[in-house]
C-alpha cells in the first residue's frame, strides 16, 4: 500500500513586489493551513518522507505543518519537481520515490495539485484549495505502478470554519 499526501500551500499575498516563487502568504494563509494541519494532526496519519516545492509559499506552509505536528523541520526535503503548475513532474517524482516510502506529504501548487487529486483519486475536486489537504491511498507495492486510487480523507479550511 502506498499513500501520498497532498497539500496545496496556503493563500499567498499579491501585495509584494517580489518573483512567483518568492511570494510570502496572507494573514489568512497563516490561520488556515493552521486550522488544517491541526485538523490533520487529530488524524493520526504519519508519513514516511516529507517534501515540498521551493517556493516560499508552499514552504511556508509545510513548516506551520510540521510546528503543528511536532516534526522537525529538517526532515523537509525540498524538490524543484513539486514547484509545477501542471502535475507532469509531480507525477514523475511521485513515480519515482524510493520504494521505501510507504506514505509520503507533499507541499505544492494548483493547477498541478487539483489535477492529480482528480487523477488518482476517486473522489472528483473541482478545486483543492489553498491550504486543502487530500489523502489518496494506492493498493500497488511500487511508486510506479500508481494508477487510480481510493480518495480517503479531505479537509478544505471552508469546512473546519
Amino acid at each position: 500500500m502506498k499513500t501520498i499526501i497532498l497539500t496545496r500551500h496556503a493563500k499567498s499575498s499579491w501585495e509584494f513586489d517580489v518573483s512567483d516563487r518568492e511570494r510570502p502568504l496572507k494573514k489568512r494563509g497563516f490561520k488556515d493551513a493552521n486550522l488544517v494541519s491541526k485538523a490533520f494532526k487529530r488524524e493520526k496519519i504519519d508519513s514516511d518522507a516529507i517534501f515540498s516545492s521551493p517556493a516560499n509559499r508552499a514552504l511556508s506552509t509545510c513548516k506551520i505543518f510540521m510546528k503543528n505536528m511536532s516534526i522537525d523541520p529538517e526532515n523537509i526535503q525540498i524538490k524543484e519537481d513539486l514547484y509545477d503548475f501542471g502535475g507532469d513532474d509531480v507525477i514523475s517524482f511521485l513515480k519515482s520515490l524510493d520504494e521505501n516510502y510507504q506514505k509520503v506529504m507533499i507541499f505544492g501548487h494548483n493547477h498541478a495539485f487539483t489535477t492529480i487529486c482528480n487523477i488518482f483519486g476517486d473522489k472528483f475536486i473541482d478545486n483543492l484549495p489553498t491550504s486543502g489537504l487530500v489523502v489518496i491511498d494506492f493498493d500497488v507495492d511500487a511508486w510506479k505502478d500508481i494508477k487510480k486510487g481510493t480518495t480517503r480523507l479531505t479537509i478544505f479550511p471552508r469546512d473546519l470554519k
